[in-house]
């Protein structure tokens, strides 16, 4: 049995530029982290030879190919998994809550058949991988971020350039930088799921006339990484933050709604300094950037919403347990 840890991410800015309709126009930028929430997938060889496959509902099949889960049918075929299998997958938070849960669950999964077939996978080839199986074999409409961060971990700036490569760089700064960070972000579950498809493909439409507001959010992606590494008051990243999803917002109308914004500009009220809807828009959770000596108002504004306690975590997916 091969058991797979896989990280889910918080991107702070720039979101919607690694989709190839942004970047193979103009360089893509954005600012993102994981953190110490997960995604664990459990593979084992199957007594059987069938292939057993639980997540929300459960398939039991003769055939990879026959297999309904679309992620886990095509990682098993671009690996040439043909013997029977159980795969398990076992989540710390809800699928479509703006996570990158569906990317994390693929390189999860690729991760754990690649050391089942005995072969070390680099970062880079997970994330690759990945981007192929969801956007190339799947035609999701979705961007590589999330692929890169899952594999990857840590707090990463992350570009992506019009021939496909992607250059994934360490934010190096004080540890005590990032802790004061992770102590200033408060996050809160909106309550909505949502299909990161839909609101995707609406915002690819009519790209050139959006490229402005992109680029803005690309060059906020850069002012981030740059508060943490020069030392700059770090209430500047707040502010930024209130810009990029003032800016994010105005793409496209299903980004947000009239509840998400009456949250928003109640933990404003509080004393937030900014803040975003996290992933794509439509529901999920919602992050502030909140001075601690303001955590305990806007917790008591947004007191009908259940609080996401997290950490940044440096980690990226990883081989947790293995045995014959």
């Amino acid at each position: 049995m091969i058991i797979s840890r896989t990280p889910f991410r918080i991107s702070f800015a720039g979101g919607g530029s690694d989709l190839a309709a942004y970047y193979n126009q103009e360089p893509g930028a954005v600012l993102s982290t994981a953190i110490d929430k997960h995604i664990y997938i459990a593979v084992k060889d199957h007594f059987e030879q069938t292939f057993r496959v639980s997540y929300s509902q459960t398939e039991i099949v003769e055939k990879a190919d026959q297999i309904q889960h679309r992620i886990v049918r095509e990682s098993l075929g671009m690996l040439g998994v043909v013997r029977g299998l159980e795969i398990v997958s076992m989540g710390d938070l809800p699928a479509r809550t703006g996570l990158g849960s569906s990317s994390s669950f693929t390189v999860g999964l690729l991760h754990a058949l690649h050391a089942l077939q005995g072969s070390v996978a680099s970062p880079e080839t997970l994330a690759r991988e990945a981007c192929s199986i969801e956007t190339d074999r799947l035609g999701e409409p979705i961007g590589k971020q999330d692929q890169y961060i899952a594999a990857y971990g840590g707090l990463q700036f992350i570009q992506f350039n019009a021939d496909g490569t992607v250059f994934v760089d360490p934010v190096v700064c004080p540890a005590a930088t990032r802790l004061e960070l992770n102590r200033r972000l408060v996050a809160f579950f909106t309550g909505y799921t949502r299909d990161a498809r839909d609101v995707l493909t609406k915002q690819q439409q009519n790209m050139a006339e959006k490229i402005p507001v992109m680029r803005r959010m690309c060059a906020i992606a850069r002012e981030l990484r740059d508060v943490l590494t020069t030392g700059r008051d770090l209430n500047v990243f707040g502010t930024l933050l209130h810009e990029a999803w003032e800016a994010k917002r105005s793409l496209n109308s299903a980004i947000s709604n009239g509840l998400i914004d009456e949250y928003y500009e109640r933990g404003i009220r509080a004393g937030a300094l900014g803040g975003k809807l996290l992933g794509a828009g439509g529901g999920g959770f919602l992050l502030f950037f909140c001075e601690p000596h303001n955590q305990n108002r806007l917790r008591a504004e947004l007191a009908e919403l259940r609080e996401l306690t997290f950490a940044l975590d440096p980690q990226g997916s990883k081989i947790v347990y293995v045995a014959d």
